[in-house]
């Protein structure tokens, strides 16, 4: 059986006869709806006038057409057509078809694609890509030709935005035109929400135009309805206005709204975002928030906020006015911008009281920071050097007392320690080898000064600045095999550019200080020696799991000599109406780095480091783990001196402090104190140290100790699962029954919870398992302080605890709280509430209590493309500025 069909070749247009079998009804079959549909206006398109010139027109198919199927391919010469069928496959330039049936017409020039429709349903629904554009439909008519197409049963995703349409005109590349359009960003089959509307043009890649719409939410539509609508589609970012939020809650500022503004996509790297608030009585303010970022170079955020604030009605005795400022810039360099310099910044500075007073403020936490702190720095080494140098600038502010300290700048050039002695190859065997120098000089600028005062000339007025030198030198020696000497020697120089004066005003009876510029410097040096060693203990044990435990003692005596330099530079100034009532003071005294040392200090050190480690074997004896090592003490340290040229008081206080981590390191524990052990007494309102020793050998003056403990749900699956594993060995009937429930066998498709056999072995299966994560931290502080011979008292002592519990995979709480125990009273308090709606977003922060009492609710599309469908409500704290 023979048969011939006529394929035509697409670049010769030459026919070759191909050997066939017997005829066949499907390849002869010519009443076909589809293929006889010829009186259609996008098919028969004449063409365009513009296109007409005098250059000859070309192919409408100007290139190969790739064609492949699984089920069979038929090119019926007669009609010029080719028939794909199951899993077709067509390549024509850009444009990459897949489907279950096409239809590529060489006269018409047109491809049809659908797909095919079997005992499961329609499946294989044509997939059309051409560039980066790819849609899903029922079924496409494509024009070689004219570039144009009719889409029935449109599914497109641009971006974030998944468009569907009933019946779709493809004018060219860049304009679709869409019948019953569907916009939404939910991924669904049935997706959660969407915008319908009756027509609408699209853009691919840039842009949706819409007329009136609704939205509809679980397939229920909503009074929300818009006229028209636009939607920017493009990947990059795109200016527009930012909608603000509305606030009528409020009787003290009355109507306003917040968030307001516009945003300004400068460029690929920069962005800008000018926000405001306004309310009826007169409190406005505006933000300045902006992000950066170049590749490989650098990255950062900057925001400047300034606030007016107004309380009350003008004329009034509640009358009050307030202006507030907030700056924050971070910025951090890529390490591949520079490997041997670097620059960076986080800047927090403003008005102390931004964060209490602030009107737009959510993170309500900040209102808890009493401090800010800003930091600029610039560092860089010097290759084939010891040098490197960081030139930094910092700000400190404390919003209590309203004091700022800065250091404008801070330079600081380090050299490594280098080995001069050392021999070839750097080798140091002896102790001239290793001998070693280094070399620190620092400079600094600062500036005190307080919120008033800020930015006013004023706060130059107290600066003071000064330049720090410093070199030391030391080495090492074995000694008696077991034991190190460390000879060292320091030396350090200070220039300072200002100095003070103090004359007596006998007018006022008060001694009068002045600053006086110049150039003045000091210099001092020590000198010392410290020896140390290491004892190790081991204590053995034949019985039970544990079987060692080692104590590792590292003593260490040092004894360092450095003169008096103070009495080099001492001056008198009289103080009083009496003359002989004189009062010493240096020139140094309020220098940037102190004043020259005073008195003889000819010290002998003493410190003792304890570590208690433990040797643990395995539960199962006949297992090949290994022993397990346990911190019992992580450190238990002891400080202490002796001045052998003072006349009194010899003994200096000891200090202590000791660390372990417990339960799996799930508890870590800190304590510190100091000891005195000389007696105090009273006199006149003063305590003082008297050179008589305690009785008790000991006084405790302060101590503080903290607890860190955090715990989660992980912890106990870990431990259940370890019960599963010796289930499976066979020890499950001696288990008591899993409480939180067996694992779900993914091949089981539903039924009653019972028994299954499993390879002849009887596994208890249940359908469903309740499994609620969670996490707590707990954290416990408390101190002790007893200066005087009144008793102690404790000054601090809180408990703290956060965490989260997953209510459901998509309910989330946290919570942050804590109790004063000495005040008897909670803390700031926190808490936070999120539901994952899929395509939504729900959140609700609320301080339940304190002066900081307020909530925030928010819910809305995650997506970027329709941020603005969303609806918040929030109420800030209630502001009391004086």
């Amino acid at each position: 059986m023979v048969k011939l069909i006529f394929s035509q070749d697409i670049k010769s247009k030459e026919k070759k006869a191909i050997p066939l079998t017997k005829k066949d009804s499907i390849i002869t079959k010519r009443n076909d709806s589809i293929l006889k549909k010829t009186r259609d206006s996008l098919l028969t398109k004449k063409t365009d006038s513009i296109a007409k010139d005098s250059i000859k027109p070309k192919e409408a198919v100007d290139d190969i057409i790739t064609h492949t199927a699984k089920g069979y391919t038929i090119q019926n010469s007669k009609n010029q057509t080719v028939t794909l069928y199951d899993e077709a496959n067509i390549k024509y330039t850009d444009i990459d078809l897949k489907a279950g049936k096409v239809i590529i017409d060489y006269k018409k020039n047109t491809l049809f694609a659908t797909g095919i429709v079997d005992t499961t349903g329609y499946k294989q629904r044509p997939v059309f890509k051409q560039g980066s554009q790819e849609s899903e439909q029922d079924s496409l008519i494509y024009n070689f030709k004219t570039k144009r197409a009719l889409i029935y049963g449109l599914k497109t995703q641009q971006g974030e935005m998944y468009t569907y349409g009933t019946k779709t005109k493809r004018v060219n590349d860049s304009t679709i035109y869409i019948r019953n359009i569907r916009f939404t960003t939910s991924d669904k089959e049935r997706p959660d929400y969407y915008i319908s509307t009756n027509k609408a043009k699209l853009v691919p890649g840039k842009k949706i135009i819409v007329g009136t719409s609704n939205l509809v939410l679980a397939d229920i539509p909503t009074p929300l309805v818009l006229p028209f609508a636009y939607f920017p589609m493009t990947d990059r970012a795109m200016s527009g206005f930012l909608v603000p939020q509305f606030d009528t809650g409020s009787s003290q500022r009355g109507i306003g709204f917040q968030n307001g503004g516009y945003y300004f996509a400068i460029s690929d790297y920069f962005d800008l975002a000018v926000t405001g608030d306004a309310w009826s009585n007169g409190s406005w303010g505006v933000r300045f928030n902006s992000n950066y970022n170049k590749r490989y170079k650098f990255n950062g955020t900057f925001s400047l906020n300034f606030e007016n604030i107004i309380n009350g009605l003008r004329g009034f005795d509640d009358f009050s006015k307030s202006n507030n400022f907030n700056l924050r810039w971070n910025h951090s360099q890529d390490q591949k911008a520079s490997p041997n310099s670097r620059f960076s910044a986080s800047v927090n500075i403003g008005s102390s009281q931004f964060f209490r007073q602030s009107l737009n403020q959510f993170n309500v936490a900040q209102t808890q920071n009493n401090t800010f702190n800003s930091s600029i720095n610039y560092s860089k080494n010097f290759v084939g050097t010891p040098f490197n140098m960081a030139v930094t600038a910092t700000h400190q502010q404390n919003t209590n007392t309203e004091s700022i300290t800065m250091t404008l700048p801070n330079i600081t050039l380090n050299m490594e320690r280098i080995y001069p002695f050392a021999g070839k190859g750097g080798v140091k065997k002896n102790p001239i080898q290793k001998l070693g120098f280094n070399y620190n000089m620092q400079g600094q600028y600062r500036i005190n000064t307080t919120d008033d005062e800020f930015f006013t000339s004023k706060m130059f007025e107290t600066a003071r600045a000064g330049v720090q030198h410093r070199t030391s030198t030391n080495t090492n020696i074995k000694v008696l095999k077991y034991f190190t000497l460390s000879p060292n020697a320091n030396y350090e120089e200070v220039w300072q550019f200002d100095y003070i004066q103090k004359d007596y005003d006998a007018t006022r009876n008060v001694v009068v200080t002045d600053t006086l510029r110049g150039f003045k410097s000091f210099r001092e040096y020590n000198v010392g020696v410290s020896l140390s060693t290491n004892i190790y203990g081991t204590f053995n044990f034949k019985k039970g799991r544990l079987k060692a435990i080692r104590h590792t003692f590292r003593p260490s005596i040092s004894y360092s000599y450095r003169p008096d330099f103070r009495e080099n530079y001492l001056r008198t100034v009289q103080q009083s109406a009496n003359p002989l009532d004189l009062e010493e003071y240096t020139i140094f005294d309020q220098g940037i780095y102190g004043s020259p040392s005073g008195g003889v200090s000819n010290t002998i050190g003493i410190a003792l480091n304890n570590v208690l480690e433990a040797k643990v074997a395995p539960k199962d004896p006949d297992s090949d783990e290994e022993d397990e090592k346990i911190m019992i003490l992580n450190n238990l340290n002891f400080n202490a001196s002796y001045n052998i040229a003072a006349d009194s008081l010899r003994w200096s206080t000891v200090s202590f402090n000791a660390g372990t981590r417990l339960f799996k390191d799930k508890l870590a524990l800190n304590i510190a104190g100091v000891l005195d052990p000389y007696q105090v007494i009273d006199v006149n309102g003063s305590t003082v140290r008297i050179n008589k020793f305690n009785k008790g050998l000991f006084r405790l003056t302060s101590a503080n100790i903290t607890a860190n403990y955090s715990i989660s749900s992980k912890d106990f699956e870990k431990k259940k699962d370890g019960e599963k594993e010796e289930k499976k060995k066979g020890n499950g009937a001696n288990n008591p029954p899993d409480t939180m429930g067996a694992n779900i066998d993914p091949t089981t498709r539903g039924g009653i919870p019972g028994n299954r056999a499993v390879g002849g072995e009887t596994v208890e299966t249940e359908l469903y398992r309740s499994k609620i994560p969670w996490s707590l931290n707990l954290v416990y502080s408390a101190n002790y302080t007893r200066p005087g011979i009144n008793p102690g008292s404790i000054g601090v002592h809180t408990v703290g605890f956060s965490g989260n519990i997953e209510l459901t995979p998509k309910w989330k709480i946290g919570y942050s709280s804590g109790y004063d125990i000495k005040n008897g009273a909670f803390s700031f308090s926190r808490f936070n509430f999120t539901r994952d709606l899929d395509s939504w977003q729900f959140n609700f922060n609320w301080v339940p209590f304190g002066s900081n009492s307020s909530y925030t609710f928010f819910i809305g599309v995650k997506s970027s493309t329709l941020a603005d469908l969303k609806w918040d409500k929030n109420k800030p704290p209630d502001r009391r500025l004086f």
